[in-house]
């Protein structure tokens, strides 16, 4: 379901993807409205699950997580049971920071960042080739970072 937003949320949410870090009262003066009321926007606007958290966006690159995979993953039995328990074991995987069921011949996409190729390698084989749901699995591993946000595309959908 859409949440109905006005030309004010909509600023309120692009201004606190771009930086979660503004004060109620920067935002306000942005958007043309006093402290307290944008702050109950803001509020309404976390009520309705439209901000799921605030989080500040790491660089891996400068923390030393080098290597990023994407990996498709086919599983050897698709009944109810199995595909719970493959997303289950999945969100204990930190290394796992985006996990997809896909339509096409494979089941689910991941987005893996590990330290080097040696920290992938173990964590294939010690962690995800552990779990038994998996028949199938095919990495890309990524080279180069031409764009990557975290920002929707908020006045594209007006």
């Amino acid at each position: 379901m859409q949440a109905e937003l006005t030309q004010t949320d909509i600023r309120i949410l692009q201004l606190l993807q771009e930086n979660a870090a503004l004060s109620t009262a920067d935002i306000a003066e942005q958007v043309g409205l006093s402290q307290s009321p944008c702050w109950r926007r803001i509020s309404r606007l976390e009520e309705a699950g439209l901000i799921r958290k605030r989080v500040a966006v790491l660089d891996h690159a400068r923390l030393g997580m080098e290597v990023i995979v994407f990996v498709n993953i086919s599983l050897s039995a698709h009944g109810r049971q199995d595909l719970s328990a493959f997303e289950v074991e999945i969100e204990k995987f930190p290394e796992v920071l985006e996990c997809y069921t896909v339509t096409g011949q494979m089941d689910y996409l991941l987005k893996i960042v590990t330290r080097d190729i040696q920290h992938y390698e173990s964590f294939i084989r010690d962690k995800l080739m552990t779990l038994p749901t998996i028949r199938e699995m095919h990495s890309t591993i990524a080279i180069t970072e031409i764009k990557n946000t975290t920002e929707l595309p908020l006045l594209t959908q007006l």
